[in-house]
């Protein structure tokens, strides 16, 4: 029997169809929550939106908000009770099964990621450890997590990732020469990146070049264009398959190995590393190994070259043992740094020296932008491959809510050069 406490348990329904309990659980089951913390909620986020440069609407009628991007809220009732209930994870999963939308994404969520969090009010950010979801002890990288983690992302199909990727494969921050950007010059903005991130590594012919990440091989392949040995090394048996295949077909197998292995199980001594927003995937815990296998692996008088994501470092202090929703449902087990923590990670627990940091968080931005509005446009060939409406809008709110990061200033990528003193010399 159903009492007024507890609101019923209903399916969520996407725009076109209901969410499949068995692939998607968690958003095809509305969480319970009685009405009472409903209305709490309800009030508090009330108190919050309407003081935000944006506009929400809901299905009643009834307007929030100081003006701007419109968001709109088909079910208040489930949009409510899931934010009660799972905080930021629980917003997610309201978009995923359709009970929020926006005609600008991107603009909507800008704003939110603009003001600590969104729809979490100042003094809920100080007691995150009461209500955000705890890291579940699955997702450590440790060996084992690690494969399992990197496999749930990047071994995810890589016809899918065709779909949205330019002609390089290429799933990291483009370096453009200005913006806007259009789609056919972003080939060349991620060659320009790679190029500028093998410049800053020295790589030429007969250098030594461990690759740490070797995403679907672009970066090998043009190391080794250069004359350069290359050792790449990957958890996903997907884009080391993918990767091969493209190494081949350039004519330089000879140059390149792609090996399956973890990190911490990279050997040798190169002249070079380069790692491509790898450092994201290993969380703080497991932070120093990878530093530590940065310094192990590279020759005195050698450089290591890192491209990072990061994010401001009082977040970073907040978020390390909470599971959000990019988390759960596209990066699992990963965390960014922040400059401190990367900073303070070289200097404790390796020999290494940071000779330069650049700050590209525009160029993810519009490489975002571009993948988003690809992903859109192709969304016939996504449904082709077996993805449903519920994983297209999942996919969706990712790459909005990454340029949006971006955008506000939430998120930044970092280009470093790591130097290592030859006392030989």
């Amino acid at each position: 029997m159903r009492t007024a406490e507890t609101r019923p348990a209903a399916s969520a329904r996407t725009t076109t169809g209901v969410v499949d309990p068995a692939r998607w659980p968690d958003v095809a089951q509305p969480p319970k929550a009685s009405a009472g913390r409903t209305a709490i909620i309800a009030a508090v986020l009330r108190r919050v939106l309407e003081r935000l440069p944006l506009r929400v609407r809901f299905a009643d009628g009834s307007w929030l908000g100081r003006g701007g991007p419109v968001l709109e809220v088909h079910d208040a009732q489930a949009f409510h009770g899931r934010i009660g209930s799972r905080g930021i994870v629980g917003f997610g999963e309201s978009y995923m099964a359709g009970e929020w939308d926006a005609s600008d994404l991107v603009a909507v969520l800008t704003v939110l990621a603009g003001t600590t969090d969104g729809l979490v009010p100042a003094p809920l950010q100080r007691l995150r450890a009461l209500w955000a979801p705890r890291r579940p002890a699955s997702e450590r990288n440790t060996r084992d997590g690690a494969r399992n983690t990197t496999s749930r992302h990047y071994d995810l199909s890589n016809d899918l990732f065709a779909l949205f990727l330019d002609d390089t494969l290429t799933s990291s921050a483009a370096l453009f020469r200005g913006f806007p950007a259009t789609w056919n010059l972003l080939a060349a903005a991620q060659h320009r990146k790679i190029d500028r991130l093998l410049d800053l590594a020295g790589v030429e012919e007969g250098t030594r070049v461990l690759e740490i990440g070797t995403g679907r091989g672009e970066l090998a392949i043009r190391a080794a264009a250069r004359g350069a040995r290359v050792t790449s090394i990957t958890l996903s048996g997907e884009q080391r398959d993918l990767a091969l295949r493209r190494i081949a077909a350039a004519g330089l197998g000879d140059r390149v190995s792609v090996e399956l292995r973890d990190h911490r199980e990279a050997h040798g001594t190169y002249d070079a590393v380069v790692s491509v927003e790898a450092v994201e995937a290993v969380g703080a815990e497991f932070r120093p190994h990878c530093f530590r296998t940065l310094d192990a692996r590279l020759a005195p008088g050698g450089r290591a070259v890192v491209q990072a994501v990061t994010v401001p470092h009082q977040r970073t202090l907040a978020t390390r043992d909470t599971f959000g929703w990019i988390q759960k449902y596209v990066l699992a087990g990963g965390l960014p740094p922040s400059v401190e923590a990367v900073a303070a990670t070289v200097r404790d627990h390796t020999r290494l020296r940071v000779a330069r940091r650049d700050a590209l968080g525009a160029h993810y931005a519009e490489t975002l932008r571009l993948w988003r509005g690809r992903f859109a446009d192709r969304a016939d060939e996504v449904d082709a491959l077996g993805f449903d409406e519920t994983f297209r809008r999942m996919w969706t709110f990712y790459l909005a809510c990454c340029e949006a990061g971006f955008r506000s200033g939430h998120l930044d990528v970092q280009q470093y050069l790591f130097t290592k003193e030859n006392h030989a010399r």
